[in-house]
Order: structure tokens, then sequence, then C-alpha cells
């Protein structure tokens, strides 16, 4: 792409990114947890990215969580250490752990069974070193871990500890249930009750002589409207907040201006016997996460609480008004359209370059990883 001073004059779909926002959303949590004494290990998934892991880690590049190995050896190759793979450890992938473990002076793996154990054993490291092994906690989430409340969590955490070349080095829990949540107080009574299962669980470890050094639990509701109890986690893992989304503002995270991420559409048809304009975003350049459940369909498109997005093609997007006639006189053909994703996560991955910019003006471009 030629070089382009401005994101209006961008080719379309783009994906763009206000820096400025995402500096802030990422100062917000780190001071929110300095406060509370607790360590930040900031979620790398959404963006995959390392200008956005610079930000998040305050330049530290330590201390990061990741959801696959692609992701692992990137920020492995470019610096980053002590890296958490969150993802009950994949016995296809074994070795790779391996690798990074031995190159890495941190590199920890997550299990909920008995058989990854297995695994590791089978796999002793070398220049003497040990797995890192956190165990995964299900609080209800229903989602990967053991269940909180089976005998067979302890369980795990013992036969952990006492295997061998292999370390217990915390209890991992994912607090995905806030996702359910409308509202700020409602978020905070998840939060408070994984926090408390997840204290409980620590208690019961030392009560049985395991010596298990962090706890951690997070997701990005949770982080955003942490609780007085979280002061005595020792980590939390949120990832979604450095760019936030309309899912986040109606669960109650943030508001709509918190969000950084928009995606740039053109408008490319008009069909007034159907009273629909086609734009150049379909579901390649958004996702169709969330199901076009919002009241303006697939996003919220800024400027036009009148509009919806319909439905999406590979390429193509329907856009509609909610009600009565849509004046095509307001978007001539070429006219520039730009939409809110419902889920940050899922477009950002439809993207191979994010546009960086401040008030509008282009300052770089960000190239994610890709891939498992």
């Amino acid at each position: 792409m030629a070089s382009v001073e401005f994101i209006k004059d961008l080719c379309t779909p783009a994906l763009v990114i206000d820096l400025d926002k995402v500096k802030r959303n990422a100062e917000g949590m780190r001071e929110r947890f300095q406060k509370l004494g607790v360590q930040l290990r900031p979620h790398m998934k959404t963006h995959k990215t390392l200008e956005c892991a610079d930000i998040m880690t305050g330049g530290s590049r330590r201390c990061i969580v990741v959801s696959t190995l692609a992701e692992a050896s990137f920020y492995a190759d470019n610096g980053y250490d002590d890296i958490l793979y969150a993802y009950p450890l994949p016995f296809d992938k074994v070795e790779r752990c391996a690798e990074l473990s031995e190159r890495l002076s941190l590199f920890h793996i997550l299990v909920d069974n008995r058989l990854a154990l297995q695994e590791l054993k089978k796999r002793p490291l070398k220049q003497g070193k040990v797995w890192k092994v956190w165990m995964k906690l299900d609080c209800d989430n229903g989602r990967a871990g053991v269940p909180h409340f089976e005998p067979a969590a302890l369980k795990l955490a013992q036969e952990v500890s006492d295997t061998a070349g292999v370390e217990l080095t915390g209890i991992y829990a994912h607090c995905g249930n806030t996702y359910a949540c409308q509202g700020e107080e409602r978020i905070k009574a998840v939060a408070q009750e994984t926090t408390a299962i997840t204290l409980q669980f620590m208690e019961k470890l030392k009560a049985a002589g395991i010596h298990t050094p962090k706890s951690s639990i997070g997701s990005t509701p949770s982080c955003s409207h942490p609780v007085p109890d979280m002061a005595m986690l020792s980590e939390v893992h949120p990832g979604n907040y450095v760019f936030y989304d309309v899912q986040q503002s109606l669960i109650g995270s943030c508001r709509l201006e918190d969000v950084a991420v928009r995606v740039l559409t053109r408008v490319i048809g008009h069909y007034p016997h159907r009273n629909q304009l086609l734009v150049d975003c379909g579901w390649t350049a958004l996702s169709h996460d969330g199901g076009g459940r919002l009241p303006t369909g697939y996003a919220i498109i800024e400027g036009h609480p009148e509009l919806k997005l319909l439905s999406m093609t590979q390429e193509h997007g329907r856009v509609e008004p909610i009600s009565g006639k849509l004046d095509f006189k307001q978007f001539p053909l070429g006219s520039l359209l730009t939409l809110m994703p419902y889920h940050a996560c899922a477009t950002a991955m439809m993207h191979p370059v994010y546009f960086v910019h401040s008030n509008g003006k282009i300052i770089g471009t960000w190239k994610p990883t890709r891939g498992w």
C-alpha cells in the first residue's frame, strides 16, 4: 500500500487502532493492580503483536500469558521471557514446550489432568531444569480445569508437587463466566466468587503440606472492576482490556469511548429496492462473533445509530436502517463508515496488519503473529 498519512485515506476494509486509547487502557490496568500489590501478567491473545506487548508490559518484556505456541515462540524470539502458555498441555506440543522451557529462564505450562503429567515425566528437561507447571482450576466457568469442588483437584496438585522434574508453580483460574454479566455489581460478584474459591484452594494446599507459591485469576471484566480480596492473589491475567470492544461495554467493563479498535469500510453499492447499502466489510474483516445480536447487528456503525449491519458474506456486508427509509444521499458510493466491533479478539484475528493512529493520523503499522 502506498504510504498514506490519514486513516480516512486507507484502502478498506482496514483495522485501525487508536494508540492513545491503547496506552490509556494499559496504564489504567497497570495502576489498578499496582495499587492492589498484585502482579499483572497481561494476556497477548487479543493483539499478538510486539508493539502492543511492549505497551502492556511497560517495556519490561517479562511476565506475559499466551494462548498458542506460535505466540510463545514469537515473543521468545523477540527477547521476551517469563511466558505462561495458558492452555491445557496438548500432547502433540510437548517437545516444543520442552524446547522453550530449556531455552528461556521461565516458561510455564498448564495442566488439568494426570495424563499430561505422565507426558512431562516422559520428557525430562535438559540442563537440570524442571517443568514449571500451573494447575488449571475450574471455578464454575465450565471450560478447562479441574472442578474446584472435586477431590481430584487436590489430588492432582499433590501429584504434580510429588513428581520429580516438575514444580507446581501456581494455581490458575479463568473467570470467563463474567462474560455473562451485565453491570459492575454482577461482575464483582463473580470476581469475588472466583477469588474466594481460588484462595480457599490455596489454603487447602497449605493444609495438605503442598507448597505452591502463586495464584492467578483473570478476565477483562473482573480485572476492570477488581474486588478488594483480589489483593490476596499473586497475579491476574486479563488481555482484551488493551483494545476493549462493544461486548465489554455491554458487560460493563468499559465505556464505549474506551474502545480502541475500529474497522473502516466503504459503501460499494446502493440497492433502493431492498432499502439496503452494501459495504466492503464481510466476515473476513470483522468475524461473525456476537451472532448479530446487537440492536445494530454485527457492529456499531459509529455516528449512525439508525443503521444496522444486518448480515455479512465473505467480502460483503449488508447495511439497512433499523426503521424507515434509507437516505442514500447521505452515503454516496465510496464513502467511509466506521465499525466498532462486537469482539476485538475475533476481529483482530481477521487482519494481517493493524494501522495505528493518533487522532486519525497514521503513526505506524503492527503485524500480529498467526497460527498455532
